[in-house]
């Protein structure tokens, strides 16, 4: 009964490993080729291995930054993505002549990106993937995937700016006047180009009004007809100008 249990378990075990090959006998770019396999037939839990191994085995070959590239990608593809930023960077710090230097850089911020969270949590990984994009923009501002990194850099802008306005809300609420002027003025003095900035400025407008700060209401009043004249808002802060003005 042993020798038959142990006949049994010798039969799944040599299958488990039937799918694998012997990569002893392969030259790099043969070994970097079937982890390529893998990772087309997105097998990524064996090819994580794989690309380290030969990470390992191969230093300064031709084909370790493929591997260094790869490896990040399949850290990404299995949404480990502090992991795969990980990979991109070292990639970024170790090999700065490959080719792989734009797409590394780009995935690296767009690993941030995946981490950021809703704008009610902290924001480092927002405050991070902005970082990120804007160098990917900086030092490739040619390369096809720049106007994706500035429309991702203004949507996490935008996502920070309503946690600041929210917060500026909430004090308003609380009748924190003075904590709501100057949170709304920060969100006009560090977000004014997102959907947020005028909302603020008129929010602070209105707080103004509201304790008598008539300088600062012709002040901001000014400011938002000049930023923006052609808001929904305008017309109401026109109004409130001319009142006062009057």
């Amino acid at each position: 009964m042993k020798k038959t249990f142990g006949f049994i378990a010798l039969t799944f075990i040599v299958a488990a490993c039937g799918g694998s090959k012997d990569t002893t006998t392969m030259s790099p770019e043969e070994h970097f080729n079937y982890a390529m396999e893998l990772y087309n037939d997105e097998d990524y839990e064996q090819v994580v291995s794989e690309f380290q191994t030969i990470l390992l085995q191969y230093p300064g070959s031709p084909i370790t930054d493929d591997a260094q590239y790869y490896l990040g990608m399949t850290y990404f593809k299995r949404e480990q993505y502090l992991l795969g930023a990980f990979e991109f960077s070292k990639l970024i710090r170790d090999i700065p002549t490959s080719s792989f230097l734009a797409d590394a850089q780009f995935m690296l911020s767009e690993s941030y990106y995946q981490l950021s969270p809703p704008y009610q949590l902290d924001q480092a990984y927002t405050k991070k993937a902005i970082e990120e994009f804007q160098a990917f923009i900086d030092v490739f501002p040619t390369n096809p995937k720049s106007e994706e990194a500035a429309n991702k850099i203004s949507e996490m802008n935008n996502k920070l700016a309503e946690k600041l306005y929210n917060s500026a809300v909430i004090y308003e609420k609380m009748e924190y006047y003075l904590a709501a002027i100057r949170y709304f003025g920060k969100v006009v003095e560090i977000y004014h180009d997102t959907k947020f900035g005028p909302a603020a400025l008129y929010k602070k407008i209105q707080i103004e009004l509201l304790k008598n700060k008539t300088a600062d209401v012709i002040r901001d009043s000014s400011d938002f007809l000049n930023r923006y004249s052609s808001h929904e808002f305008a017309a109401d802060v026109k109004k409130i100008q001319d009142s006062i003005l009057n």
